[in-house]
């Protein structure tokens, strides 16, 4: 069977039965062990938003550390942005659903980052940066994950991608479901989903944005090796005995191959999740706002490096101790 016709097979509603390398495997689901809201803030310089992992240390999910998710139309929750701050040992990845934001930084780099785009930044040993909105009204949609480095590669250069949403594969599900895979791979059929991001990493991410209408299914393999979760940021999901809503977290277990993502009984409007899945690392977290790190020496060592204008290469002149973002 060729390419072209496997991935045909996407589709159509998928179903406990799932293809993998042409052959048919009855997987099991994982469990649901943990359905947590997401919490109100603020960031940067006042944008407002909800934080569903890294308000509290119990609430990450490794090699996860954050997941922010912000969407407003009244540009008061948005238009002061995030100006200038640091980052050290971890990478960033901003994903824009909706709106314009710009990404500067102290080495030079400058980046636009639109309407399905996502940006893949590496802090390591560290980096000086900007995210400002480049719109003065409407909405502005988007997520922005930290996905920790390990120990050996957190004083890395530090560099960033710029991916486009033309580069990030989306398949087509019924009545006008989809996948958007950002990153990692989906083993289906003889033609395995590719996402947009596939530099090896050690925590080896699947994000992916995935859309299933009423009466679809659809299951994700998961590696075993994997921890995931799902952020519902649209209509409702099927979370078994209770409808998830918008604003929710769902943990699963590690027990079964796949996640099972359908929209609750008897909603009309389907649902939308965010798919977050990685290796953990499992190494000790020492966290100071920007900064993570494994030991509290490290950190310390951060800020005196902040302070001292050598965090990054590059000028970078002297701040005060950061915070927040």
């Amino acid at each position: 069977m060729g390419c072209r016709r496997a991935c045909a097979r996407i589709r159509v509603k998928i179903t406990r039965a799932v293809f993998r390398l042409g052959s048919l495997f009855i997987m099991s689901n994982r469990s649901i062990v943990r359905i947590l809201p997401a919490v109100d803030t603020e960031d940067g310089a006042g944008v407002r938003l909800r934080r569903a992992l890294g308000y509290r240390q119990d609430v990450r999910m490794d090699p996860f550390l954050m997941l922010d998710a912000f969407s407003s139309d009244d540009p008061n929750d948005y238009i002061a942005g995030f100006p200038p701050h640091p980052h050290r040992g971890f990478e960033t990845v901003t994903y824009i659903i909706d709106g314009h934001m710009r990404h500067r930084d102290h080495l030079g780099n400058e980046g636009d980052l639109r309407a399905g785009g996502v940006q893949w930044m590496t802090a390591g040993r560290g980096i000086v940066h900007e995210e400002m909105p480049q719109q003065e009204n409407g909405l502005l949609r988007g997520f922005q994950i930290w996905l920790n480095l390990p120990a050996a590669q957190k004083m890395q250069p530090a560099h960033y991608r710029d991916i486009p949403a033309a580069a990030i594969r989306t398949v087509g599900l019924p009545e006008g479901g989809f996948i958007k895979l950002i990153a990692g791979t989906i083993p289906w059929g003889h033609c395995p989903l590719r996402g947009a991001e596939r530099s090896p990493r050690a925590t080896q991410p699947l994000i992916a944005d995935i859309c299933v209408m009423t009466g679809q299914g659809v299951e994700i393999p998961i590696p075993a090796t994997h921890h995931a979760l799902l952020y519902v940021f649209q209509g409702a999901l099927d979370g078994g005995d209770q409808a998830v809503a918008p604003g929710n977290t769902v943990w699963f277990g590690d027990q079964g191959e796949t996640l099972r993502i359908a929209p609750a009984p008897n909603t009309s409007d389907g649902a939308r999740a965010l798919l977050l899945a990685g290796k953990p690392l499992n190494e000790p977290i020492a966290q100071y706002g920007p900064f993570v790190m494994n030991t509290s020496q490290e950190i310390e060592q951060a800020v005196r490096d902040y302070q001292n204008g050598v965090l990054a290469s590059g000028a970078v002149k002297p701040r005060a101790a950061p915070a927040g973002r």
